[in-house]
């Protein structure tokens, strides 16, 4: 059976911006963020990143601009010797009401899914309390980082995720993980 991590894009793998990560250039990792996906790649784990990105639908960058930022991040990666299985992604903003914007489970269920896997087993890492809260809802193990939005995120009411385990970034995640 295959072994998998998901995690959120902004604020987990790369800075997030109240300005959007708009192009390649703005897509800058957290230090030691693409040497735990490695590590997660080198003990079996593949990893799978689900993302809103609304930029798109407000018109500050398009579907180009995002395949341009994630060609960077996959470069990146593989100098390093890691990879990310698939994105999944949604492009609507908040007023569309789409079942995939997170919160809502549905880039989670549709992964699930497409492989026929249950998300039981599954940490779901994410900075934000609608990442914990899609997790939760798709059966996924919800854990929060400090990173990004993380720490805005500890001090709202986390109702339904009261329980979920934090850490300071993904690589501490990832030792602390690994190690278990």
């Amino acid at each position: 059976m295959p072994k998998f991590v998901i995690l959120d894009r902004d604020g987990v793998i790369n800075y997030d911006s109240n300005e959007y990560i708009k192009c390649p250039n703005e897509w800058k990792p957290i230090p030691g963020s693409l040497e735990a996906i490695v590590r997660l790649n080198q003990s079996g784990y593949r990893v799978v990143v689900i993302t809103n990105q609304s930029g798109i639908a407000r018109g500050l960058f398009t579907l180009d601009d995002l395949n341009r930022i994630h060609g960077k991040m996959y470069k990146q990666l593989s100098d390093l010797g890691g990879e990310i299985e698939a994105i999944f992604y949604c492009p609507h903003g908040d007023q569309e009401n789409c079942r995939c914007r997170k919160p809502c489970p549905g880039l989670f269920q549709e992964f699930a899914n497409r492989l026929s896997i249950s998300l039981a087993n599954v940490y779901a890492v994410g900075d934000a309390l609608r990442d914990l809260q899609a997790a939760a809802v798709s059966g996924a193990q919800p854990v929060l980082v400090r990173t990004g939005k993380g720490e805005q995120t500890l001090n709202a009411d986390m109702e339904g995720v009261e329980d979920v385990p934090v850490y300071d970034n993904l690589a501490a995640f990832v030792d602390y993980f690994l190690d278990e």
